[in-house]
């Protein structure tokens, strides 16, 4: 059994940005009450044309391109994304057929905001497995059309955009193992109301209290896993749920107060599967991130579901 490598990251955003001064003509809300309660100033909306396809294919093209491998060296696409309306063809066959890649099992994965976590462990999984040298794993969602614009308490929250990696075989494990679970006696804390028109709604005091006394310690099992502490982490990106929650989080682990925290949300919003992938994108474009070095990945949300492995920075 091999291990993996995260070999290339790309992302993609759409290019309108909704700030909070725009959402005060929407509904009875202030900048300076969305910034105290979530940290977020800016988010990205999707135009009504561009689809969640649309921009997982993007942030894949750009992935693939910095690899350096062809398309037809992907032996495998995974998309995880809750936002998608298309449930056949999936949306990583969809994505598979724009980027040319020619015989790859494609398949779209749900775990919510953990999605991406998920995804990238079973891609690791299928590399160690030797079912296939190269995957490309995608984190794609469209959130704004599962908003109700008329809820200052959750519209004020979400964001569009795709994050993806290529995950190649490797003779050591520089993706580490998972730690993933669920609380299914909680899984209506976060959810997706009404089936065929579904809208995004959440129990925000009960997610915040889960995420900020319960989510430590199991992050902390994805560094035991991977045989590291804490302290010898580069980065940690969790999932882009609200600032007050990831620096509650963050501080109930032994990190160094050097350490490079995700903080994304602020620009981005929670754009839920996609954003560790969209944040540790973009954080490696920026150079914030030394490559080589190992980062935590955590996510969590609907479920209620969490996800996370360490991984060596590319």
């Amino acid at each position: 059994m091999s291990g993996s490598r995260l070999a290339a990251l790309g992302h993609h955003q759409p290019e309108r940005v909704l700030s909070n001064a725009d959402l005060e003509k929407v509904v009875d809300t202030d900048d300076e009450w969305i910034r105290q309660r979530t940290g977020i100033s800016t988010r990205r909306i999707a135009s009504p044309t561009e689809s969640v396809t649309d921009m997982a294919a993007e942030a894949a093209a750009k992935a693939l391109a910095s690899s350096g491998l062809a398309p037809a060296d992907i032996g495998q696409v995974i998309v995880a994304t809750c936002s998608a309306v298309d449930r056949c063809p999936s949306i990583a066959a969809q994505v598979a057929a724009r980027l040319s890649i020619p015989a790859a099992v494609c398949f779209d994965l749900n775990n919510a905001c953990a999605g991406f976590c998920t995804a990238l462990a079973t891609a690791d999984h299928a590399i160690r497995a030797g079912a296939t040298r190269h995957a490309l794993v995608i984190a794609a969602e469209k959130m704004s059309d599962l908003t109700d614009w008329t809820d200052r308490s959750t519209c004020i929250l979400l964001g569009d955009g795709a994050g993806a990696a290529v995950l190649s075989a490797d003779d050591n494990a520089l993706v580490g193992p998972v730690a993933w679970g669920s609380d299914p006696s909680r899984s209506n804390a976060v959810r997706l109301v009404d089936e065929w028109q579904p809208r995004f709604s959440q129990e925000g005091q009960s997610v915040f209290r889960w995420a900020t006394s319960e989510l430590p310690a199991i992050a902390a099992q994805a560094c035991e896993r991977a045989g590291i502490a804490t302290t010898d982490l580069a980065g940690v990106v969790t999932h882009q749920a609200n600032l007050r929650i990831i620096e509650a989080l963050t501080r109930r682990l032994d990190l160094r107060d050097d350490i490079v925290i995700a903080r994304d949300v602020v620009e981005s919003g929670n754009t839920s599967a996609a954003s560790v992938p969209l944040a540790l994108s973009k954080m490696a474009e920026r150079g914030e991130l030394p490559s080589g070095r190992p980062v935590l990945l955590f996510a969590f949300g609907g479920g209620l579901s969490w996800a996370g492995q360490v991984v060596t920075c590319p």
